[in-house]
């Protein structure tokens, strides 16, 4: 191929067409695949794990912005197209038919790759959560995900705040998350009934002295029973309430007023 055929002429020619049953939404505006590319800096001669590339749309903005990429498919109709797309890009682009959920990323790799993905939204938040309970340092250099603008709103919310959560805790306490751009439901093919966002998440140092388990055991007691105080809460968490009163914690607050900072030193004194 001399160039590049219209993502909509490959999906006509496949025959493709947007899996409900795989959360599938197809972006065809190059332009904006280009933003969602460049959001994690620059990539040329970068390794990128993508998640989800259905048709390539995606897929064609990374290996345009020179990364080398390595995409994994669930859906076996979508594996054509790719492999086409990868005999365009000779040796930069190498395609695994399997689940996500399933695989071991970090084998795949020799370095650090940056995750860029138009996740499906029926699997976003738990890769989200596998990613970021894996241990520390982690295996991705950075993370840039699209998300239903909901779910990117609880990962960068702020204490006080309705969208604030254990999701928020679990992507703050040690990584650094913004949303780097709102992206509109017409963008979209077919248009889900939500607005998305595209998050970008870069690690950060974890702190020292303290166990992700607990901190999960205590986000998930606190924010299970929210709108009660932190004395019913987490009663049933050994040592917690003697712990907040050594931290100088009010017992009659309540768990979306308590910043990631003293989840961490509440986690650090159970730890």
């Amino acid at each position: 191929m001399s160039e590049l055929p219209p993502l909509r002429e490959v999906i006509r020619k496949h025959g493709l067409s947007a899996s409900k049953a795989l959360g599938q939404n197809f972006l065809f505006d190059q332009q904006l695949l280009a933003r969602i590319a460049k959001v994690p800096g620059d990539l040329a001669d970068a390794e990128v794990f993508e998640v989800g590339p259905g048709p390539g749309g995606l897929t064609r903005a990374l290996l345009a912005a020179g990364a080398s990429v390595t995409a994994v498919e669930r859906d076996r109709r979508c594996i054509p197209a790719l492999e086409e797309l990868g005999e365009f890009h000779p040796g930069k682009l190498r395609v695994i038919e399997g689940d996500a959920l399933q695989i071991d990323a970090p084998s795949l790799f020799a370095g650090k790759p940056h995750v860029v993905a138009n996740l499906p939204y029926n699997v976003g938040t738990a890769l989200l959560v596998g990613w970021l309970s894996a241990a520390w340092e982690p295996w991705w250099a950075s993370l840039t995900l699209m998300f239903q603008k909901e779910v990117a709103e609880r990962i960068v919310a702020a204490p006080g705040t309705e969208a604030y959560g254990r999701l928020a805790v679990l992507a703050q306490w040690r990584s650094t998350p913004r949303i780097a751009m709102n992206v509109h439901r017409s963008a979209f093919t077919p248009p889900p009934k939500v607005m998305s966002a595209v998050v970008h998440i870069v690690p950060a140092e974890a702190p020292e002295g303290v166990r992700l388990p607990v901190l999960e055991g205590l986000t998930g007691a606190a924010f299970g029973q929210r709108r009660k105080m932190l004395r019913q809460s987490l009663k049933g968490v050994s040592g917690a309430l003697d712990a907040m009163e050594r931290l100088g914690i009010e017992s009659s607050r309540r768990a979306e007023t308590v910043s990631v900072a003293e989840f961490v030193a509440l986690a650090r004194e159970l730890s």
